[in-house]
């Protein structure tokens, strides 16, 4: 029985820092904005569980707060998702074949899942619109995005550490 609690209390913690971040993300990006360029936190989540559990793990976080963050910025339904999880197994994969000690290589890492986010979620925008301009928008949005998420990689990465500490 004591092996069940501790299984509820790591699975609901994991699943209440999940919803955090998607609030977080979807109501104070202000907060952490510079220059109009705030950071993804859904995405460092999603490298951060990628990192630590692995690639199921990472498509299961990259489903839950992308379905979170489009309930709570009135977004479709699904276009988060579609665009976070491909790019969490895609992560996941590629982390496991990583010796991913180096805070550079966590980095890296972050810039590359974002860069790949970026053109996933609008690619997305662009079959529901075909009249957006992806490119203009992929270097105006999603290149400057993808290196400041980079930059805070270590110290978010901290910050994750002490919260989605892997128990088993």
């Amino acid at each position: 029985m004591r092996y069940v609690g501790e299984w509820l209390i790591k699975y609901f913690g994991w699943l209440a820092c999940l919803i955090c971040i998607a609030v977080f993300q979807a109501t104070w990006p202000n907060m952490l904005k510079i220059q109009d360029v705030s950071p993804n936190l859904l995405v460092l989540a999603v490298v951060y569980t990628a990192l630590v559990r692995g690639e199921v793990w990472a498509m299961i976080t990259a489903f839950l707060s992308g379905i979170y963050l489009d309930v709570l910025t009135n977004a479709v339904l699904g276009h988060h998702p579609l665009a976070l999880v491909p790019m969490g197994f895609v992560v996941g994969r590629v982390a496991a074949r990583l010796v991913t000690e180096h805070p550079a290589v966590k980095a890296g890492l972050v810039l590359l899942a974002c860069l790949l986010f970026g053109m996933l979620f609008l690619f997305i925008a662009f079959l529901q619109q075909p009249a957006t301009g992806v490119v203009r928008l992929f270097i105006v949005s999603a290149v400057p995005t993808a290196f400041y998420t980079a930059l805070i990689t270590p110290f978010v990465f901290a910050v994750f550490g002490l919260f989605l500490k892997r128990t088993d």
